[in-house]
């Protein structure tokens, strides 16, 4: 089944219509202050550690991570030994796409892009970060747009498979409280999206696939809007 016949698999039996959805994960939570973990009763800020089941495929994985970095090494030396033989206009293209690099790295920077939100913890975004782990303790969250709200869906315990089988939804944000922007405006391709509310405040989500169903949502979105 393709990425998209389980999204609609998933939103069907979750109930809700969506436009757009895709998996994410945030960051590592950094450590609030003691009175804010204080005034939040003490939140979980961690996923669960790896199940059994997942951590068994990691030691039985292990001995093959050697193999695959080596591979990884040789397409890297195969690849700066074909870009030595390209044409000028493929090195003019090769070069084109380092110095998009170089000025989406920028805007990392400038925007603070590198943290998982924007540093406020008593911003709305800082509080729902807050709860992120207590509205399940899995590492991913099934982010999906509808017209009304945004919503987070996940195990409510971490798996090592079957994520969609024991989903549920866990949190859900109106639209009139938050929306989902891409911080590059389409751009550059990448994984990241924000959820911006309405105070100012942003948290950061990577998507796991590169310009993901949700990246293009939200450019539709925004040329509709302007």
């Amino acid at each position: 089944m393709t990425r998209r016949g389980k999204q609609r698999v998933v939103t069907d039996r979750l109930g809700i219509h969506a436009e757009a959805g895709e998996w994410c994960t945030i960051d590592k939570i950094p450590q609030p202050p003691a009175d804010v973990l204080e005034d939040a009763d003490n939140p979980r800020l961690r996923p669960a550690r790896m199940p059994l089941l997942g951590m068994v495929g990691a030691v039985l994985g292990a001995p093959f991570i050697p193999v695959i970095t080596f591979l990884e090494l040789l397409a890297k030396i195969e690849s700066a030994v074909m870009r030595s033989l390209d044409t000028k206009e493929e090195k003019e293209r090769w070069r084109a796409k380092k110095e998009d690099e170089k000025r989406r790295d920028a805007t990392i920077t400038q925007q603070g892009l590198d943290k998982v939100f924007d540093g406020n913890w008593h911003g709305n975004a800082g509080q729902f970060l807050l709860r992120w782990y207590s509205h399940s303790t899995h590492h991913q969250r099934m982010l999906l747009a509808t017209q009304e709200e945004i919503v987070l869906a996940a195990p409510p315990q971490r798996v090592s498979v079957g994520r969609e089988k024991h989903m549920q939804i866990v949190a859900r944000i109106p639209a009139s409280e938050a929306t989902l922007v891409d911080p590059f405006s389409g751009e550059f391709e990448t994984r990241t999206l924000l959820i911006r509310f309405r105070d100012g405040s942003w948290l950061r989500v990577e998507t796991e696939e590169l310009r993901s169903d949700l990246h293009m949502h939200v450019l539709r979105q925004s040329r509709t809007d302007a």
